[in-house]
């Protein structure tokens, strides 16, 4: 008898006409952020295999796409834009002031850089 109900379909839903509203607005955005984070791959390929970056800017300038691409994905996929997530940004952050100088120091000391 349990099992009829559940092949049965939801006669209502359990969100709101607003939280309904919200998802789709959510959703296109999650879209075109999708899309911009594909335009911007693919803009690096191409910059890259066509030359049309110059050599001596072709590292920062796929550097630069990299940021975005970083700064969208948090926002836009791991949700660091919504409240509540205050601690997720804070080892994030963490992450990078530990991570930066460490990259940095082994740079230096493997001698990749010199100073």
């Amino acid at each position: 008898m349990a099992d009829d109900q559940l092949s049965k379909p939801f006669e209502k839903s359990a969100m709101t006409e607003a939280e309904k509203r919200d998802m789709k607005k959510d959703i296109k955005k999650q879209m075109v952020v999708f899309v911009l984070l594909l335009f911007l791959t693919v803009l690096a390929f191409a910059a890259v295999a066509s030359d049309a970056v110059p050599n001596n800017f072709a590292v920062p300038f796929i550097l630069i796409l990299a940021v975005v691409q970083l700064f969208l994905q948090l926002l836009f996929f791991m949700h660091m834009k919504d409240k509540d997530h205050a601690w997720a940004t804070v080892f994030m952050i963490t992450g990078v002031f530990v991570t930066v100088p460490t990259i940095v120091a082994l740079m230096l000391l493997i001698g990749v850089v010199k100073y």
